[in-house]
């Protein structure tokens, strides 16, 4: 697997943060049963650019905590098949390259405290939301939203990272 990490904000998180979302994203894409190698891009950045983007992408102009910009468009989540594959795997590495994730540095601060738990879980957690977004899972209808989080649960807790 391929991480490409770049660490774009002004504030720091004081954590093990390369670590902990390689060990999260190799979590999710077992717990998900991918059959390649994947590469994926994170960016930490401050509350101003997510917020930029968040409009720009999503017409959403607020911040927010985590965005996912996948490469794949699955006709069902993490059903891999070859031709959904196929045009998105990096002709150079073979690796599957799945998409972008964007992190709020400030709002890992903030909701690991108001949640009542560490940066680390919050990090964790965001990352996993991500990946499965990247995946092609949704939250956008309850049923889907219900999976998800089941999903979310089950690879966190598979990783003793609770709340």
């Amino acid at each position: 697997m391929t991480l490409e990490i770049s660490f774009e904000a002004e504030e720091k998180l004081h954590i093990a943060y390369r670590k902990i979302i390689e060990t999260v994203a190799a979590s999710c894409l077992a717990a998900e049963h991918c059959p390649y190698e994947a590469e994926i891009s994170v960016s930490f950045v401050d509350g101003p650019v997510i917020r930029e983007l968040n409009r720009e992408y999503r017409g959403i102009d607020r911040e927010t905590d985590v965005l996912s910009f996948p490469m794949l468009d699955f006709a069902k989540p993490a059903v891999f098949s070859e031709e959904e594959t196929e045009d998105s795997l990096n002709p150079e590495s073979g690796e599957l390259m799945l998409g972008d994730v964007v992190l709020n540095v400030a709002r890992i601060k903030s909701q690991a405290r108001e949640y009542g738990h560490t940066q680390t879980r919050e990090l964790a957690f965001l990352v996993t939301h991500s990946i499965l977004h990247l995946l092609g899972y949704d939250h956008m209808e309850e049923e889907e939203r219900l999976v998800m989080e089941e999903r979310q649960r089950v690879i966190l807790d598979g990783l003793g990272i609770r709340r």
